[in-house]
């Protein structure tokens, strides 16, 4: 039997960065003998798009892309989804692992990555630094009247989950001296650290700065009734996944004043084209790239080109495997281990 390395194939790449000519990445899927198909992700594209993209593939790096049972379907010879990242909510991870699909993440890549940009964040909101850049470039110099920012320092900070992220943006914000609460089942009592409900996080907090996944017990978890619990002076800060949040009552929150301001990274649509928020100068916006530096783009990419190479080979990490059920599965012998 061929080993899969010395067999030839395609991989359809859809992140944006990839390296082609990369001795970490590209180079090392073209020594395997394997075909590269660059289609960088700039926008939204809809599961049918996919499907034509990837249905001659072998296995796929990719993006933020929708992968579903129609995808999968339509791409019969795919046997690995390499995920730049770890969040697979646009990857029906059922639908894979019944297709016989392994879905890889790149755990620990980035997670300090995303923690300075959430700092970042919340600091630009707090300090109201776009606004008081706008000012500045309209000929201003507003130093204490309407624009007059806040203080981070001493402020109460919730922090809704407390993975590894949570925790580092815990630790940094540690430094500021401010209080810090947590909203997690799962976090466990440590100095530092006050353990709360959400209820009650939301009601104290200055500043709430999300950080957990997006599934079915967190989609829309911030919405109307958990807006309306939040202080009239607090700021709302999301680096996890935009479907987290009620994009539209944090909209109707803002504009009716009941929130002082927000500072976002991810949307529910992205990019957010038809959202009232780009309209509010009080909301910082960015585009989805708080787990992105030079450092962690080389970083996941390479990883991602070894779970390529791993899972095209039979010899997955299931620490990597996002849906680790199909390493064990009736079909794996059709699609991993098939000559």
């Amino acid at each position: 039997m061929p080993s899969r390395e010395a067999r030839r194939g395609t991989v359809l790449v859809t992140w944006m960065r990839y390296d082609a000519d990369g001795a970490a990445t590209g180079r090392r899927l073209s020594d395997a003998g394997l075909d590269l198909a660059l289609a960088p992700k700039t926008g939204a594209r809809t599961p049918r798009e996919v499907a034509a993209l990837a249905a001659a593939a072998d296995a796929a790096i990719v993006s933020t892309d929708p992968f579903d049972a129609a995808v999968f379907a339509a791409a019969p010879r795919l046997r690995v989804v390499a995920r730049v990242g770890v969040g697979t909510d646009s990857i029906d991870l059922e639908a894979a692992t019944a297709a016989g699909v392994a879905v890889t993440i790149t755990p620990g890549a980035n997670h300090e990555t995303v923690a300075d940009h959430a700092l970042a964040l919340v600091l630009a909101a707090v300090r109201r630094v776009l606004e008081h850049d706008a000012s500045v470039r309209r000929g201003e110099w507003n130093r204490a009247g309407a624009l007059t920012p806040w203080d981070v320092h001493g402020a109460t900070v919730g922090l809704v989950g407390y993975g590894a992220i949570g925790r580092a943006v815990g630790r940094r914000l540690s430094g500021f001296g401010a209080r810090l609460l947590v909203a997690d089942p799962a976090a466990e009592a440590e100095p530092g650290i006050e353990l709360t409900g959400l209820d009650e996080l939301l009601a104290r907090a200055d500043v709430v700065s999300l950080h957990l996944p997006l599934g079915r017990g967190t989609e829309r978890l911030i919405g109307a009734p958990e807006l309306g619990r939040m202080r009239p002076h607090a700021i709302l800060v999301n680096t996890s996944r935009g479907g987290v949040v009620d994009e539209d009552a944090l909209v109707t929150a803002l504009r009716a004043g009941r929130l002082r301001a927000a500072a976002l990274d991810v949307f529910a649509a992205e990019p957010p084209v038809a959202s009232g928020l780009a309209e509010m100068p009080n909301v910082v916006l960015t585009p989805h790239v708080g787990g992105l530096s030079e450092r962690s783009i080389a970083r996941m990419t390479a990883e991602a080109t070894d779970c390529v190479l791993a899972g095209l080979a039979g010899r997955l990490d299931p620490a990597r495997v996002a849906n680790p059920a199909v390493l064990g599965g009736a079909r794996r012998a059709r699609r991993m281990l098939a000559p």
